[in-house]
């Protein structure tokens, strides 16, 4: 049976297996009972979702499934995939469920599971579902009218953030909000004038359907545009579950995900507070900030990409931050999972400690060109088992030397081999990575 759970959970398109209200119900039920295993009480989750408007069917499918095996499934309503995280670690809840497909378009949706810890649950806890929704026992299927609620809970999570930033002051701070129509629409703008800033927010009116569209992280102009019209100090465009932000400074300039780590680097650096002098990204962020880094004598430890595979190497080497180009970001002593408002607070924190402009705390750092060539393939061989592939690979690391940086891999659905090179000039890297592709292609036809 094909692996339905990738490194973000389940995803596809709402209402189409295997977020079908039946395939949904067995999701729920078995994840009820392999919990139920460990405990003598009734298992409780909390159930969470964005701005969808698939998202109430599928919420209700999968309580209708978790407590036709005794589970006990409380909504939270609309609310980030953090502040689901985030209950399932201080509320009793044995998991938590994230109904949402981040920063797909309104058609798609998902489900994310997490532990009462905070992380996602293991991939044994995945193979079980899996193999429940491959048995398909629908014997007991029927779906109850509504799922329980219980007030307070998005306002329990907000208030967190007041308890862990309450004595910053935002008076004066003009900020702009790309809420991406989303599930952070209400909370964040609302978070930010509680802290005393004057707030602008735009796409903040989801129908069901513009979650993600034309706005938030992946559509950083209209934030742009509306940074330099009010002249404001930052803008900050979340995506539609908000565990990411970009940034865009007072000139309108993009902070991403590079930028944020380089700022949160050198502030904890300053401070005496960088676990090993040394920062967690992956192997997509670019060089400059691995060089801008070796230069303050911080370290910068490169992972697969995927937010697991940065936050298993900062519990692993028990590091302060890390995260990705994309704006997802993870404070490990403060939670497992990346929130963009949280990161968002570190950002403002910063500018407020320091007293200085967001583009002046990006200084310093130089972002180096960047190519990446797609080749079609007719065989996945590993690199270094093809001696032409091999021995290119090989001159062209010598040119770039330490002002450049090769990444060869392929894609993991498509007959296709990437060439990613960064370097200082941009003709050089083009001419090397379109030359390294034709070997590749013509040595794996």
């Amino acid at each position: 049976m094909k692996t339905l759970f990738g490194t973000d959970g389940i995803r596809g398109l709402a209402g189409e297996f295997p977020l079908d209200n039946k395939t949904v119900w067995i999701i729920g039920r078995a994840l009820a009972n392999i919990l139920r295993r460990d405990t003598e009480s009734p298992v409780k989750f909390v159930v969470g979702r964005d701005t969808r408007k698939s998202g109430p069917e599928i919420e209700l499918a999968f309580a209708s499934g978790a407590e036709s095996a005794g589970a006990v499934c409380i909504s939270a309503g609309i609310i980030t995939t953090p502040g689901v995280a985030y209950l399932a670690a201080t509320h009793g809840f044995d998991a938590g469920i994230v109904i949402s497909a981040s920063h797909n378009p309104y058609k798609d949706n998902g489900i994310k599971i997490f532990s009462p810890t905070g992380k996602k649950v293991s991939r044994e806890i995945e193979e079980v579902i899996e193999n429940a929704i491959h048995e398909n026992d629908l014997s007991e299927f029927s779906l109850i009218e509504e799922v329980s609620s219980q007030p307070g809970l998005v306002e329990d999570y907000e208030h967190h953030f007041q308890d862990d930033f309450g004595s910053m002051d935002l008076t004066g701070k003009k900020i702009v909000a790309d809420t991406a129509n989303g599930a952070a629409y209400s909370i964040a703008p609302d978070l930010f004038r509680r802290l005393g800033a004057e707030v602008f927010s735009i796409n903040d009116n989801p129908d069901g359907e513009n979650i993600n569209r034309d706005c938030g992280s992946l559509h950083i102009d209209a934030l742009q545009e509306k940074v330099r019209e009010l002249g404001a100090d930052i803008g900050v465009a979340f995506d539609g579950d908000a565990d990411r932000a970009l940034f865009v400074d007072e000139n309108a300039n993009i902070v991403d995900g590079d930028a944020t780590l380089w700022i949160m680097a050198n502030l904890l650096s300053d401070s005496g507070s960088l676990k090993s002098k040394a920062i967690v990204a992956t192997v997509m962020s670019n060089l400059g900030l691995e060089l801008a880094l070796k230069e303050k004598g911080i370290a910068l430890r490169r992972t697969d990409v995927g937010d697991k595979y940065v936050l298993e190497e900062l519990l692993a080497s028990d590091l302060s931050v890390g995260g990705e180009q994309s704006g997802h970001i993870i404070f490990p002593s403060r939670s497992l999972v990346g929130d963009g408002i949280q990161t968002a607070l570190f950002l403002l924190e910063a500018m407020t400690k320091t007293g200085e402009s967001l583009s002046s705390l990006t200084a310093g750092l130089k972002t180096y060109p960047q190519i990446l060539v797609n080749v079609r393939v007719g065989r996945k061989l590993p690199f270094e088992e093809v001696p032409e592939i091999l021995n290119r690979k090989a001159e062209v690391e010598e040119k770039l030397g330490e002002s450049g940086r090769l990444l060869l891999r392929y894609s993991g659905t498509e007959n296709l081999a990437r060439v990613m090179i960064e370097g200082a000039v941009q003709e050089e890297i083009e001419f090397l990575a379109n030359d390294l592709a034709k070997v590749i292609g013509e040595a794996l036809p």
